[in-house]
């Protein structure tokens, strides 16, 4: 084999190697605090530890919520396990335009637009929040829509009125 062959490393991952979690001790996990739960990114409702018994660890019971489809999940995990923490961020946009296949256009605070989102549907929360964003828009409101992001998902999680006041 001749170098030029041994030079070229194709890699199919364009992240740059970024994970979508990282790992954290489950007692260390608070209410109000994201866990993984069956591969998917959940909020933790409440948090109950029990005492160490005779075969073994305290364990932590987890009782969270999925953070886009708000399904009740339960994870149970002895409380000196990992376990992962997905990472979850936040990104508001102005609501540019909706159209007939529910597509949202929206703009960032840096003039950047994407057309890649959906108004939420799925479950009776998003349907809601697709009626509200819906209804702002058609009546003319400036709408701005928060975007959540987490492990690879986005998904509209909430919509308030721009200058309401004004």
């Amino acid at each position: 084999m001749s170098d030029a062959e041994h030079e070229v490393e194709t890699f199919e991952s364009a992240d740059a190697g970024a994970s979508h979690t990282v790992p954290m001790q489950a007692g260390s996990v608070r209410k109000g605090g994201f866990i993984v739960v069956k591969g998917r990114p959940t909020k933790v409702l409440d948090v109950t530890t029990s005492k160490t018994g005779k075969h073994g660890h305290a364990k932590c019971h987890f009782f969270a919520l999925d953070i886009f489809t708000n399904k009740k999940v339960e994870e149970l995990v002895p409380s000196s396990h990992n376990l992962e923490v997905p990472i979850v961020n936040r990104v508001e946009y102005t609501l540019l335009d909706i159209d007939e296949d529910d597509h949202m256009s929206l703009m960032a605070e840096n003039g950047d637009t994407r057309e890649d989102l959906k108004l939420p549907s799925g479950h009776d929360d998003a349907d809601k929040l697709a009626e509200q964003i819906r209804v702002a828009f058609d009546e003319g409101k400036e709408v701005a829509v928060t975007i959540l992001c987490s492990m690879g998902i986005e998904q509209a999680s909430a919509m308030k009125e721009i200058n309401a006041g004004a």
